[in-house]
């Protein structure tokens, strides 16, 4: 067993080498104990982190949250057990920590790295993600808060498949993002055997210049070459850098080197393969640690006044009170960055790049890099908005899903929602956004159904922890709330209401006036119905829901959505358990709708005021 602690200034070649088969002989320890864990995936990048934790990377793992530290990101997340290893050599985490609770119940060095640990930034392990979420980190740092850290991200070539990595290729060129490194792993093999392009690095490298980069190809094993490759990425300026490495997959152990089939699982014979290895080290490494470096300050004018509509007065669409109102919110905060996906003239988010430019991120048409670069940016402290049409956030649902498992602070807005947009026709229109962002771990999802209540809880999003999304409308709808209202996450409103109610019809959004136009015709019939605004779709008031079926044993739920998952099912989760469910009906999209004006499609789907009183009527003669 070889014991040293090591100044980083002493460090050589000799004594880098041996740091990386530590790192190895680590990886194949801790797999082994777990029995499970990806071992050849960290053996073939150990050379590269090496030479990053003595010579290049400035971190003080004392203080993660220190502006200046740079940033490490393993977008192969599968490598934990190279990342924990690393973790162990710089001190943050014991020997014993590593081997006898990697990926045990209830540890914080879990199969794939998530922020339980202080010095990781992002969940990973979802491949293609962790590139994006560098470019917001990095972009924060030049963009905004002028510091001088940089952003490492190792990459794993069967990654370089995923299309969201050519959208973060291209944004960080676009940007000229000098201060990001993608350090790329090409260990030739995937999970099921060879990746697409194996050992050609020009493939990649030529694929990397094309989109604005620097590159350069090297030995992944060769301790100069690596570290002059990294010294050349921090001094190249205007461009970021792609180091394209070279390795072997189980680098160092014969059983499973370059071998097909070793993807995912410990080595076969754990003492054979440490002794192949050169046996257990105890090296401590001295990690650089960065300048002194200070956050931007986040002042703003909490006195700003937000927009007021006049109720009764010109309908306004929701999506356009967002923009107002999101603008001000801007003025109030000074931590608040909106990104954009090329539809800024249609959500309405660019009135916020009129009057705070420096904090407005074009995306283009690149959702996921869309989303992954606002995590990036909240790592940093600052306050992200982004959205685009409620519809292309399918696309990057699972950055979405990635986000809330990484504890992020995310604020998403999708407009054109439902079936109302009208003409543009399905391609256009979210009909599955609720059930997808209701389903995410934590997360809050608001449904305003006019200006004055969009404007009151844009500024709120920003107070939420975890994911929060506000799903706005096309067309302009009745204002009927006034400016002094209040609309608390987690209620809703009552506005037509008695002891004799026989009915309750719930709408959020656009059928909420569907609701209100179906209660007065009922009145007119005889029929008392309550009518509930239930904007805050998660959380619901549970309570309020509960009292409603207490008095009239009848719901009708309507909402511009597809049944699964939506509205009705949000309702339906405040019963059970010793509360009764009330009779229900369910008024959602269930057909494939066309092109048609909002009131046909509207009428079409069964999902305006003549259906929700033609279901009123049944549910009250039964």
């Amino acid at each position: 067993m070889n014991t040293a602690t090591t100044p980083e200034a002493a460090l050589t070649d000799h004594q880098i080498a041996e740091l990386a088969q530590q790192l190895r002989v680590d990886a194949v320890r801790a797999s082994t104990a777990a029995n499970s864990g990806h071992p050849t995936s960290s053996m073939s990048a150990a050379d590269l982190i090496a030479v990053l934790l003595t010579r290049h990377l400035h971190y003080d793992f004392d203080h993660p949250e220190l502006a200046g530290n740079d940033h490490l990101i393993f977008s192969k997340g599968h490598a934990s057990p190279l990342l924990y290893a690393a973790y162990r050599a710089a001190g943050a985490i014991s020997e014993e920590e590593l081997l006898t609770t990697y990926r045990k119940f209830g540890s914080r060095l879990e199969g794939h790295p998530t922020p339980k640990l202080p010095w990781v930034d992002v969940a990973t392990g979802s491949l293609g993600q962790g590139l994006p979420v560098g470019v917001g980190v990095a972009l924060a740092g030049k963009r905004l808060d002028h510091l001088p850290y940089r952003t490492w991200v190792l990459c794993g070539d069967s990654e370089m498949a995923e299309g969201s990595m050519w959208e973060a290729f291209e944004h960080a060129g676009i940007e000229g993002l000098d201060n990001l490194t993608a350090i790329i792993d090409v260990n030739r093999l995937g999970q099921r055997g060879p990746t697409r392009h194996g050992w050609d690095l020009d493939a990649y490298a030529r694929r990397i210049r094309a989109f604005g980069w620097h590159t350069v190809e090297i030995d992944g094993h060769d301790i100069d070459a690596i570290d002059e490759a990294m010294a050349a990425a921090r001094t190249t300026r205007g461009a970021p850098t792609a180091i394209i490495a070279r390795t072997r997959k189980g680098r160092g152990v014969a059983a499973v080197e370059d071998r097909e089939g070793m993807h995912g699982k410990p080595v076969p014979d754990a003492e054979e393969a440490i002794r192949e290895l050169g046996g257990v080290r105890n090296i401590r490494v001295e990690v650089r640690r960065p300048p002194a470096a200070e956050r931007r300050a986040h002042g703003g004018d909490p006195r700003a006044a937000l927009p007021v509509y006049e109720a009764g007065g010109d309908p306004v669409a929701t999506r356009t009170a967002f923009g107002e109102a999101l603008t001000v919110t801007g003025t109030r905060r000074e931590d608040v960055v909106v990104l954009d996906g090329e539809v800024g003239d249609s959500t309405k988010a660019e009135l916020f790049s009129k009057e705070h430019p420096e904090r407005y991120v074009e995306c283009y048409i690149a959702e996921q890099q869309l989303i992954g670069a606002a995590v990036g940016i909240g790592v940093c402290g600052w306050q992200p908005y982004a959205g685009t049409f409620a519809a292309f956030l399918t696309r990057a649902h699972d950055f979405i899903r990635m986000a809330a498992i990484s504890r992020s602070d995310l604020n998403v807005f999708g407009s054109h929602a439902g079936v109302s947009i009208g003409e543009d026709g399905p391609s256009q229109m979210a009909l599955e956004d609720l059930a997808m962002m209701r389903a995410v771990h934590g997360s809050t999802v608001l449904y305003p159904c006019d200006a004055n209540q969009t404007a009151r809880l844009v500024p709120a999003m920003a107070d939420r922890a975890g994911i929060t999304y506000l799903r706005t409308t096309r067309g302009a709808t009745p204002v009927i709330y006034g400016p002094d209202e209040e609309f608390p996450v987690g209620g809703c409103k009552v506005l037509r209401s008695g002891a004799d109610d026989q009915v309750t019809l719930i709408g959020a959004g656009v059928t909420l006036h569907q609701a209100l136009a179906a209660a007065d015709r009922l009145a007119g019939e005889g029929i008392r119905a309550r009518v509930i605004d239930l904007y805050s779709v998660k959380p619901v008031d549970t309570q309020t829901l509960r009292t409603a079926a207490e008095v009239t044993g009848r719901f009708v739920t309507v909402e511009d959505h597809h049944p699964e998952g939506g509205l009705a099912d949000a309702v339906l989760e405040s019963f059970g358990n010793g509360h009764p469910m009330p009779l229900l009906t369910r008024l959602a999209v269930h057909s494939m709708p066309g092109s048609a004006t909002p009131e046909e499609q509207l009428k079409a789907a069964g999902i305006d005021a003549d259906a929700i009183v033609a279901a009123a009527r049944k549910l009250v003669a039964s």
